[in-house]
Formats: C-alpha cells, sequence, structure tokens
C-alpha cells in the first residue's frame, strides 16, 4: 500500500530534484523515493551525540506535574 506525502521545499531544491531525476530517466517522485531510501540505509539523520533527548530527559526520572499546575507554582513562589 502507498502512501502520499506532501513536502514544501525551496524553488531551487526542485530545480535540483528535477535535473537530478531527468539526467537518470526517473520521474521526481522515484527520484525522492530512492534518495530516501537510500539516506535511511546508510543512516544519514543520526540522533545527536547522547541520543534520544527525550529518552535522557526520562531517564532524569525527574518529577513532572500538569503545565498549569507547575506555572501556578512558579507564579506563587514570586508573590
Amino acid at each position: 500500500m502507498s502512501h502520499r506525502l506532501q513536502v514544501l521545499i525551496p524553488e531551487d531544491l526542485d530545480r535540483q530534484i528535477r535535473k537530478a531525476a531527468q539526467r537518470l530517466r526517473l520521474s521526481k517522485g522515484e527520484w525522492v523515493r530512492r534518495a530516501l531510501e537510500t539516506a535511511l540505509s546508510r543512516g544519514a539523520l543520526k540522533l545527536p551525540p547522547g541520543g534520544d533527548p527525550l529518552a535522557r530527559l526520562e531517564s532524569l526520572e525527574a518529577p513532572t506535574c500538569d503545565i498549569a499546575e507547575m506555572l501556578a507554582e512558579i507564579e506563587s513562589s514570586r508573590s
């Protein structure tokens, strides 16, 4: 099953993709699919050093609460 993905890109990038696709005699869509598959297989977009920042925050096991509660506490301490 296929899914549609709509991505807005700058004009210059669109021009580069169109030219690259033409050189390989591919549609822009096929070129983009192949580029995405290649990037994913190479791990091109990796997490920052130290791993997933949300996982790191969670590992701290710091106390949390509702944001409205937290803001109310901050405001009450200012009085």
